[in-house]
């Protein structure tokens, strides 16, 4: 197997780590004003679930794109060309989104709270809604040229895919942080989460079908057509677990939607990084993208090393705070 190969699989696993992980962060500060609606102490409870490790699985986004980065120059260039305006969005949401949670409790004032709250609650909204209108339209191609030089307008999310894709990661991150929820509370506050994912699933499982099923149409073969189905069986088993109050395998079946939603978009791109909507000899492959042998090595090495201990460090985070966070 080539090393590009190799990276690719690897980039896509960092993305799905990402999402997976910081998609149950959205979730929670989406979720803000529907399941904390009953006061303060309810919202605190809320990010405290989430206040030892939102910081640790934003770590996934800068490995991620570092990743893309330095394995696929060219890939990550268009890219950005592409979408600066949604990844600037993005990233004054998640700083935005940062600055509130640590903040947040530093004043003894119900209106700061309130406002951080609410930046909070779009700063998880906003980021969830456009990562799936950026992977949505790029399974779909964007115009590029002969060179694989990104050719359109400064506004490059559009369409049925950027759409569905957008409608598809929000709901994805919404149900998973609800299940995260009812995993990780007790009392009210477990059992108003519990009864947002059991009335949000059939909705989220209809809409993250449409869009894998756009996704199948433009792109998919046999590969990432079982994906797209464990996708949608994941969601399937979290949604029969939230009704039978099974809250770890409610987590675990949103999981693995979400990792599996992703995944397909990957398995649909290759062996393409960018597909190309004005001439399918001009889409920007992998072999086109990467970089130099010799830097994919030195890269490979770091790879090796660093990776498990981030996965270590992780684990034991999340082993040290399991506990259900108290409710009132």
């Amino acid at each position: 197997m080539e090393l590009s190969t190799v990276w690719f699989a690897v980039v896509a696993f960092f993305w799905v780590g990402y999402l997976v992980l910081d998609g149950f962060d959205f979730g929670v500060g989406a979720l803000l004003p529907v399941v904390g609606r009953r006061g303060e102490h309810d919202r605190a409870a809320m990010l405290q679930t989430i206040g030892p490790v939102w910081d640790g699985n934003e770590v996934w986004l800068v490995v991620a794109v570092g990743a893309t980065f330095a394995a696929f120059p060219a890939w990550y260039a268009t890219m950005l060309s592409a979408f600066y305006l949604p990844m600037l969005a993005i990233l004054v949401a998640l700083i935005g989104r940062g600055v509130a949670l640590e903040f947040r409790g530093k004043r003894d004032d119900p209106r700061w709270r309130r406002r951080c709250d609410a930046v909070v609650c779009l700063g998880s909204l906003l980021p969830a809604a456009l990562w799936g209108a950026v992977f949505g339209t790029l399974v779909h191609g964007l115009p590029l040229d002969r060179d694989g030089t990104y050719a359109g307008s400064v506004v490059a999310v559009d369409g049925l895919g950027g759409v569905l894709g957008a409608a598809a990661v929000l709901g994805l991150c919404v149900l998973h942080g609800a299940t995260f929820l009812a995993l990780r509370t007790t009392g009210g506050l477990r059992e108003r989460a519990l009864r947002v994912a059991r009335y949000a699933a059939p909705a989220v499982v209809l809409v993250v079908a449409g869009f894998l099923g756009q996704v199948q149409y433009a792109r998919g073969d046999a590969g990432s057509a079982g994906v797209a189905g464990l996708a949608v069986v994941a969601l399937l088993v979290a949604s029969v677990a939230a009704w039978r109050r099974a809250d770890g395998w409610a987590f675990a079946g949103t999981a693995v939607g979400v990792a599996a939603a992703v995944a397909t978009v990957f398995v649909a791109l290759f062996p393409d990084a960018v597909p190309a909507t004005s001439t399918a000899a001009w889409s920007l492959t992998l072999a086109d993208s990467v970089a130099q042998p010799y830097a994919l090595r030195i890269l490979t090495v770091i790879a090796v090393i660093c990776t498990p201990l981030v996965l270590a460090y992780q684990a034991w985070s999340y082993w040290v705070f399991r506990r259900r966070v108290l409710a009132p």
